[in-house]
């Protein structure tokens, strides 16, 4: 059988089973264009190198193609398709999680302040106005969303009138309601009454957040844009970390800072972290204790609530 029909098998097989499989096919089907119409007995351990080593540094990203080519090709010896795997059986070592960046204030500003740049960008027509990265970088900063979420979105899913979003299917299958400020409903509001001058009245079915061509935004478009503009602002990891500040590190920040509000409120941080948890979409607090990078800030105000609970204390 020919490589790329045992993928689309495979994918089905999967999905069957009630999987997403969305990314693990998008990797499948990469490596069978590049094979082009080979069978599958036919693929060696160069083909399977040249595939996984496509960039010199070993990411993550290597581990996850090496996981979906490691299940595809259980699922072909299972079926007799193959006899043995092309793949290596030494692997390197696995990188390390990605410590969340967490943004203050003022370089979310700063990321603001330097959108601008946008319009500079050569060959934009595929890209992103002015405002609507701006209305992206503040619903994930103003949200916690992921940035999938956020691209995902309908119109019809954005209630303004009740400052209410529907996020649908998500990571863990589930749909959930994200109740939002009055500042983010009427930055949202003023994104929408661009949107129609641009594009005409809203589909129900359209989704929130278009490129300049009035197609549906793109995930790589926004992390592109989201680059250019970092590098505008001038933000730069400074602790050895291999990621720069990303896009994704907005939902981290959205949580620490919401914690740091909660210490400074005197609010029951304990009692309030499931809520947090369900609000960022997490089954359970474990997931969210991932995102909550102790920053300086964060240590100084559960610094100070422990020392008002001890002199408390101490003079009862």
């Amino acid at each position: 059988m020919r490589f790329d029909q045992l993928v689309e098998e495979y994918i089905a097989f999967k999905r069957a089973k009630g999987m997403g499989f969305t990314i693990q096919a998008t990797t499948l089907k990469c490596f069978a264009r590049g094979l082009g119409p080979l069978d599958v007995a036919q693929v060696d351990s160069k083909a399977a190198l040249a595939f996984l080593y496509r960039s010199e540094t070993v990411t993550s990203t290597w581990h996850h193609r090496y996981a979906t080519l490691s299940g595809f090709y259980r699922y072909a010896i299972a079926r007799e398709y193959v006899k043995s795997s092309p793949l290596p059986t030494v692997l390197p070592k696995k990188v390390g999680y990605a410590q969340p960046y967490i943004y203050s204030a003022q370089e979310i500003k700063a990321l603001l302040d330097s959108s601008k740049v946008l319009n500079d960008r050569p060959h934009r027509r595929g890209e992103i106005s002015v405002v609507t990265f701006r209305t992206l970088l503040l619903l994930l900063y103003g949200t916690g969303l992921r940035l999938s979420e956020a691209l995902s979105l309908t119109m019809v899913d954005v209630d303004l009138s009740d400052s209410l979003l529907t996020v649908r299917n998500t990571k863990f299958f589930k749909s959930r309601l994200v109740p939002i400020g009055k500042k983010l409903t009427a930055i949202l509001q003023t994104y929408l009454s661009k949107r129609q001058e641009t594009f005409g009245p809203h589909k129900s079915e359209s989704v929130l957040f278009l490129n300049y061509k009035g197609t549906p935004l793109a995930r790589i478009t926004a992390e592109t844009c989201f680059r250019y503009v970092r590098q505008a602002a001038g933000l730069k990891r400074t602790d050895g970390a291999y990621h720069q500040p990303r896009l994704h590190d907005l939902r981290s920040s959205f949580a620490v800072h919401r914690l740091v509000a909660w210490y400074r409120q005197g609010a029951d941080v304990q009692r309030l972290l499931p809520q947090l948890s369900t609000y960022l979409g997490h089954v359970g607090i474990s997931g969210t204790q991932v995102y909550l990078k102790m920053t300086p800030e964060l240590l100084r105000e559960a610094n100070l609530r422990f020392e008002r609970y001890a002199g408390v204390n101490h003079a009862g």
